[in-house]
């Protein structure tokens, strides 16, 4: 029995126990719920009290900047309205100026109009005078005025008709007596004033070396170098006996520069092999079309004409490597212009248009493509494409009498243009004729579809055809040769034979990286 109360008064206590703790905890807990809501409500005073001041400063600096945009603002109005004022003030007194000069000039006006009166009442007493002064005339001469006037005009006529008959004889006795003297003179003294080199290009360029060893190298193995070599450039190179020379023969000097300068640098460099001298005459042909370009600007400036169109001036550089019936163009069309603007000084004119008209008169000669028109036509048709100024255009187009002269510039290029080409040497047919025959040659195989490239090599007496693999098979090769060769033979005049050789090739080329 005392055990039971013993556990009853245990578990009572416990529970006594357990009720206190609770109860202290929860004063505990709730003393520190208090003491956090405190403290998060004094932090939020903080951080609202912070916040309205980082407010405040934002809104004073707002403040002080809108009012400073403002201040300059006024600062602007403020001077527009001292700007405005000093104009009205200025206007005003130009106002004040024209009034009183207006004024001014209202009364000389009114002076003028009491001037003009007595003026005219003069004029009036002058023209009653004169009338009576008439009368009295035709009274004592017994003829009217205008029968008086008729006679005069009459006997005046006679005398200056008379005179002038006279003065035209004289005029006219003394022409034909200098005359002739003096267009010789001016032209004797423009020959004697003007000096230029002359120089006749031929076919053949001759290339030194150093050794015959050199010659193997160039011919390769089973003459594969020399082959290459020949059909990049279109000249025929001849490798014989000759010590220490290689002979470049073909009758385009441009494609014997390219060969010439080709070969120095491949013989220079050592790598001589198809793939090399394909690279080499590439960059080659770069070089010479820039050096073109090069001699057309010197030439130019060395005349002292300017604002010329650049592509004008490629074809002037171009007429180096071109000649006119042995001549070289380039030497031709520098004598002409000079010979030009000397005639042009001598006889009064615009020296540097005869002289600009001088240097393009054979340009037409040098063209990249040569539709079938005579070069003075195609000259004049370039020289309007860049906009030369019609006397120089019409000077190019009618120095051979294809289109009528309008200027006084063109016959003086006509004439300065046979001066130039009737000079002792400067010409020769034979070798203008050959030039013409193997172009004509070249363009003839250049019309069949196909044909990518053409070269008359051996002085004319080989064609080689270059033709597109994609385009044409063995066979149509074979038929393109037959028929070229047909061709030529009815269109054609030329001595001996002529070696047709069409030449297909294929090349596959890839890249190992």
């Amino acid at each position: 029995m005392d055990i039971i109360i013993a556990i009853i008064v245990g578990v009572v206590a416990l529970l006594l126990g357990i009720l206190i703790t609770s109860t202290i905890l929860r004063k505990a807990v709730e003393k520190k719920s208090e003491n956090i809501l405190k403290e998060a409500q004094e932090k939020a005073e903080v951080i609202k009290k912070d916040k309205m001041l980082q407010a405040k400063e934002k809104f004073l600096q707002l403040k002080a900047e809108h009012e400073k945009v403002i201040q300059q603002k006024n600062n602007i109005l403020q001077t527009n309205e001292n700007r405005l004022k000093q104009k009205e003030s200025s206007l005003s007194g130009k106002i004040e100026e024209f009034q009183r000069k207006q004024n001014e000039i209202n009364s000389i006006k009114n002076n003028l109009s009491s001037q003009l009166e007595i003026i005219n009442k003069k004029q009036g007493d002058l023209e009653k005078a004169y009338k009576q002064q008439v009368e009295q005339l035709e009274t004592i001469s017994g003829l009217s005025a205008n029968e008086a006037k008729a006679q005069l005009i009459e006997t005046l006529k006679e005398e200056a008709r008379t005179e002038s008959i006279t003065f035209i004889k004289d005029i006219i006795d003394e022409a034909k007596l200098t005359a002739n003297m003096d267009a010789k003179k001016v032209v004797i003294e423009t020959i004697q004033r003007t000096a230029a080199e002359h120089a006749i290009e031929n076919t053949v360029s001759v290339f030194n070396i150093e050794n015959d060893e050199v010659k193997g190298r160039i011919i390769g193995r089973e003459g594969r170098n020399i082959r290459a070599l020949e059909a990049l450039t279109g000249i025929e190179i001849i490798i014989d006996d000759s010590p220490e020379a290689i002979i470049l023969s073909g009758f385009d000097p441009v494609r014997r520069e390219i060969a010439r300068l080709s070969l120095h640098k491949l013989v220079t460099d050592g790598r001589i092999h198809p793939a090399r001298i394909e690279e080499v005459v590439a960059k080659t042909k770069k070089q010479i079309e820039q050096e073109i370009i090069e001699i057309g600007k010197r030439t130019t400036i060395d005349l002292g004409i300017h604002g010329m169109h650049h592509e004008l001036i490629r074809l002037v550089g171009k007429m180096k490597y071109r000649s006119s019936y042995g001549q070289n163009l380039l030497q031709h069309s520098k004598e002409v212009a000079n010979l030009c603007a000397t005639m042009a000084s001598e006889l009064g004119l615009n020296t540097k248009k005869a002289k600009r008209a001088g240097l393009l008169h054979d340009i037409g000669k040098v063209p990249d493509n040569e539709p079938e028109l005579p070069h003075a036509i195609l000259g004049m048709k370039l020289a309007e494409k860049f906009k030369e100024k019609p006397e120089i255009c019409n000077a190019i187009g009618s120095h051979h009498d294809e289109v009528e002269m309008d200027t006084l510039i063109s016959p003086i290029v006509q004439v300065c243009d046979a001066i130039s080409g009737a000079r002792p040497g400067a010409r020769r047919e034979v070798v203008e004729a050959y030039i013409k025959r193997l172009n004509n040659l070249e363009e003839l195989a250049l019309s069949y579809p196909g044909v990518v490239k053409t070269y008359a090599i051996q002085a004319g007496r080989e064609l080689r055809v270059i033709v597109g693999s994609e385009e044409i098979n063995d066979e149509q090769a074979n038929k393109l040769s037959y028929d070229l060769s047909r061709k030529i033979q009815d269109e054609m005049t030329y001595p001996g034979q002529i070696k047709i050789t069409v030449i297909r090739e294929t090349r596959a080329v890839n890249y190992a990286k």
